[in-house]
């Protein structure tokens, strides 16, 4: 690694650290909108509600989290009375997850405050710099994914959960 290189990744991962507790990712009971729920519920939350039902399985692969992780994330989303365990075309063999009307009712009010929270950002960004904010957060996002997730189905055109 040259000295160059060395320099570039302190200052990235500085950067994103700065960005992390700006946005407040680094809270562990509440969303970067100030939603009083873990970040990971909201997610899980987030995709259950757009797209479901959905199996835990494929769950897991949306949030690119381990089995165990999202098990226990399911349990407590049933716990809040958000999301409930069925079959699904009579398919006895496949558990499938869907959101409840009070899941619903969550969900939306999770996106209010995040629309609310991005329409703050975007303000605060200044207008002729949006569009390469944008760009370098699309890069940041297929770096991170890695050179798999870049072939086929994009993580950055999937709706994002704050």
């Amino acid at each position: 690694m040259s000295d160059d290189d060395l320099a570039q990744r302190l200052v990235l991962q500085g950067r994103i650290t700065a960005f992390v507790r700006a946005f407040g990712l680094h809270q562990p009971d509440q969303t970067p909108c100030g939603t009083p729920i873990p970040t990971s519920e909201a997610h899980a939350l987030g995709e259950l509600d757009r797209d479901g039902p959905l199996t835990q399985s494929t769950l897991a692969q949306r949030l690119r989290l381990e089995k165990s992780t999202v098990s226990r994330l399911v349990g407590q989303l049933i716990g809040r009375g958000w999301v409930r365990r069925a079959e699904h075309d009579g398919d006895a063999r496949l558990v499938w997850l869907e959101v409840t009307p009070e899941g619903h009712r969550a969900a939306g009010q999770l996106a209010a405050a995040r629309a609310a929270r991005f329409e703050q950002l975007l303000h605060n960004i200044p207008a002729d710099q949006r569009p390469v904010v944008i760009d370098a957060l699309t890069t940041l996002v297929e770096a991170a994914a890695g050179p798999e997730h870049q072939a086929g189905q994009s993580p950055t055109t999937q709706a994002g959960t704050a």
